[in-house]
């Protein structure tokens, strides 16, 4: 996986976070695709790529599973705790 060598959008407030919990975790974005697909997001590489780089919107529903397949709080998630 390349380096993202643009800085982070603007459309989401999760998605630096999604990758520093992430990778704290020692977990690919292929793992974190296969969790999330167990989960019930059908989302594409492309897709995480661009939710990480805050370049895509993300649905209220995602944060939820996003938050689950990271073992956080939605809360933690959002940077209320």
């Amino acid at each position: 996986m390349k380096h993202r060598k643009d800085p982070p959008g603007t459309k989401n407030i999760i998605g630096i976070k999604v990758t520093a919990i992430r990778k704290a975790q020692g977990m690919k974005q292929k793992e974190f695709l296969a969790r999330l697909q167990t989960l019930g997001l059908d989302i594409s590489p492309t897709s995480l790529s661009r939710l990480e780089g805050q370049d895509r919107l993300v649905q209220d529903y995602e944060v939820v599973i996003i938050a689950k397949a990271l073992e956080i709080s939605v809360g933690e998630l959002l940077g209320e705790e």
